[in-house]
């Protein structure tokens, strides 16, 4: 979308994200020490240091010491109970997901034809990890597939490339929980999008250059060429452990029906788990071998399997519901849940990290080293993330966790960017252990499939964070926090079209063929091209540009500023009526802006 701010012809509220990037290039690779700017002009992305305004523990009685103690006892519990109670509602909503979405997943890697296309390649790992929430789940598709020869490792790079986008969805999901709070929102919101930014942004660099000389494919076999593999066991799974006794009473899933849909060893039988393993394993059985009131062994199986196999306990065991249906109660319930535990935990945390505790915990987390080693404190950040994400076998639930500290700012955006990095190494280090515990004819695709996922975001820690000027996502996520803020709607918009709209657009172009999503999406993308070159050479070089072309005056408002798209929004959202009042807003505004008054008048 065009933007007006050159020239003060429009609000600088428009949507710029090339005027951000020059105006903050400098400050992408700074630490994560913001300046704290006077009283009633504060910097929303800064971490201010708090004052501790309550008693001082040396002025309480005995009485009242036990009584801090107490609360604090019993915030901790609340912490730590609304946590977990938060990550199980993170695994009953992937459940959600896969139960809603994991027949068409399976449908949409079956065309051989759409797949050979890179670009639908992509569009159709967003679009997979979208519905089925689980980027571990997708992955473990993409490795079938290739196992059983249906997709080539060549074609399995963009999905790859597309799971690592779709999977960031998480977090965006999370930080739209905050949004009752401007402020908060913005800091929140702007994290989700590092996320997305750095993989978009490393995606638009490695595709053409994987689609034209494959380096991922042949850093990957070679690799894979000059070691010698040995089945090894899995990745700890120590956050299933913990999450398991609560989230198997609720719903109990067979994540092979989805991988068998793929390859075409699919039955018609429902994805809900019917029959369990006494060890504990899953098992590809479920109730299109036996009915489903079902409750003794399975006629068709042999003796020695029917001694090994019992019926599961959980809420939908013995239901005569579709997946359709059991996917939505779920998606219903595991909403509700997320919001209520995120809501209590932002209270909590709130509550608890204030004063000296607030400020210990920022230091801590927010620490860089001493010169000259202050530029090991990003790397580190990034060994952390990686580690935790290791350890919890899940980005999700660790990026999720991070967003709503940042709402609370305890965490920096420039300290959260290299933990989400992190993040995205220590997801496909689990996955390559786990590739390794595949079967023998397995075993090598699974591992080239989990070293081009590593390859892949180890090229997008070189592109975007090793040089401090290239740290783009971290000024362009502050941008569309202030955007966000100020227009709340768009966050909607913006998941909406990222992750669920342009996909199932690209794909369905994919399917009239290659020919005809290049002739749409070709002048498009060149168009897109075109409006950033012209932003930049508007700031930059005016002088070079014709003089209808040096600012975007001559456009209908609609098109270069999204105040007429939030006036249409104002009056179709009753919620908005709990906003401040845009006219007082923008007064306060055009006082601190006045070139953006001028241009009003105008």
């Amino acid at each position: 979308m065009p933007n007006s701010l050159t020239g003060g012809q429009a609000p600088s509220t428009t949507l710029d994200m090339v005027g951000l990037v020059d105006q903050s290039l400098g400050n992408a690779g700074t630490s994560s020490s913001a300046p704290i700017l006077e009283e009633g002009n504060m910097d929303p992305w800064a971490l201010p240091e708090l004052k501790d305004t309550g008693q001082s523990w040396k002025e309480l009685s005995l009485a009242g010491r036990v009584l801090r103690v107490v609360i604090g006892f019993l915030k901790a519990c609340g912490l730590l109970g609304s946590l977990y109670l938060f990550i199980c509602s993170l695994d009953v909503l992937s459940s959600a997901f896969q139960l809603l979405g994991s027949k068409v997943a399976g449908d949409i890697f079956k065309d051989n034809m759409v797949l050979s296309n890179p670009v639908a390649g992509l569009v159709i790992g967003v679009l997979v990890t979208v519905l089925v929430q689980s980027s571990s789940t997708s992955s473990s598709i993409v490795v079938s597939m290739v196992a059983s020869k249906l997709l080539t490792v060549q074609a399995s790079v963009p999905i790859i490339m597309g799971v690592n986008v779709g999977t960031s969805i998480t977090s965006t999901l999370v930080s739209m929980a905050q949004s009752g709070d401007r402020d908060e929102f913005r800091r929140a919101f702007g994290g989700s999008a590092v996320h997305s930014i750095f993989n978009w942004l490393t995606v638009l660099i490695l595709l053409p250059l994987e689609s034209t000389t494959a380096p991922l494919e042949k850093l990957s076999a070679l690799a894979l060429g000059t070691t010698r593999l040995q089945p090894g066991g899995r990745a700890p799974d120590i956050l299933k452990v913990l999450t398991q006794p609560l989230t198997h009473l609720i719903v109990q899933l067979d994540a092979n029906v989805i991988t068998g849909s793929a390859t075409g060893n699919a039955t018609n039988g429902s994805l809900v788990k019917r029959w369990c393993s006494t060890r504990g394993e899953m098992t590809v059985e479920n109730s299109s071998y036996c009915g489903v009131a079902a409750q003794g062994p399975c006629p068709e199986r042999n003796s020695s399997a029917a001694l090994e196999q019992l019926p599961c306990h959980h809420l939908f065991a013995g239901t005569a519901l579709t997946d359709l249906a059991v996917g939505f109660i779920l998606l219903a319930a595991s909403l509700l849940g997320l919001c209520s535990c995120l809501v209590l935990l932002v209270k909590l945390l709130n509550s608890v990290l204030r004063g000296r505790v607030a400020q210990a915990v920022r230091t801590v987390i927010n620490a860089d080293f001493p010169f000259p080693f202050g530029w090991l404190s990003g790397y580190l950040a990034i060994l952390v993330g990686a580690s935790v994400t290791f350890m919890l076998q899940s980005s999700s639930v660790f990026t999720a966790a991070i967003v709503p500290l940042m709402g609370v700012r305890v965490i920096s955006l420039e300290r959260a960017y290299p933990l989400f990095l992190g993040s995205n190494i220590g997801t496909t280090t689990t996955a390559l252990l786990a590739a390794l515990a595949s079967p023998a004819d397995m075993l090598l695709s699974a591992v080239q499939v989990a070293l081009i996922h590593f390859f892949f975001n180890l090229g997008g820690i070189l592109l975007w964070y090793v040089v401090p000027i290239l740290r783009l996502p971290i000024p362009l996520a502050k941008r569309f926090g202030d955007l966000t803020a100020h227009y709340r709607w768009v966050a909607i918009a913006y998941l909406l079209f990222t992750f669920l709209l342009l996909p199932l657009a690209t794909f369905g172009l994919s399917l009239a063929g290659g020919t005809v999503l290049a002739a749409v999406g070709g002048p498009l993308v060149g168009l897109v091209l075109l409006i950033v070159l012209v932003n930049v050479l508007q700031r930059h070089r005016p002088v070079w540009l014709p003089h209808c072309l040096r600012s975007w005056a001559w456009l209908p408002l609609w098109l270069h500023s999204l105040e007429p798209w939030d006036h249409l929004v104002s009056r179709c959202c009753p919620c908005r009526a709990r906003s401040p009042p845009r006219a007082a807003s923008k007064e306060a505004h055009c006082h601190e802006n006045p070139e953006v008054l001028a241009s009003q008048q105008l």
